[in-house]
């Protein structure tokens, strides 16, 4: 068993950076890949970011990239996802979720989730 839990949301102006924080508990975390998805109001839950359990692999959603950044601190048990030029569209709930495989974008590809961290960005 796993337990996740998300930090770091809030309301930013469009344009502006947030950095999400998710800490890990329960088992060895470094065995495995971690990522964010995000879910906005009526709309199905999406990939964001994934990084394997060493770090060195590492796949975005083409709407994240070259704006997002996620890492891992294997030492401290957390998993980060540094948000910059947020934009209208990136409102949404955003969840931290342990996996097997950082290749996986599919919800169904992770076992454990986070509640969630409302990230909401105005113009």
């Amino acid at each position: 068993q796993v337990q996740l839990e998300e930090s770091g949301g809030g309301l930013v102006q469009a344009g502006g950076s947030l950095r999400l924080s998710c800490a890990a508990s329960g088992r060895t975390f470094s065995n495995f890949a971690m990522a964010w998805f995000r879910q906005a109001p009526g709309k199905e839950r999406e990939f964001v970011a994934a990084i394997s359990w060493s770090g060195v692999i590492t796949n975005y959603a083409d709407s994240v990239k070259g704006r997002y950044a996620i890492s891992r601190d294997n030492a401290k048990s957390t998993v980060s996802l540094q948000m910059n030029s947020l934009k209208l569209e990136d409102t949404a709930v955003y969840y931290c979720a342990v996996g097997r495989t950082a290749n996986s974008k599919r919800a169904a590809g992770y076992d454990y989730w986070g509640q969630g961290t409302q990230v909401t960005v105005s113009s």
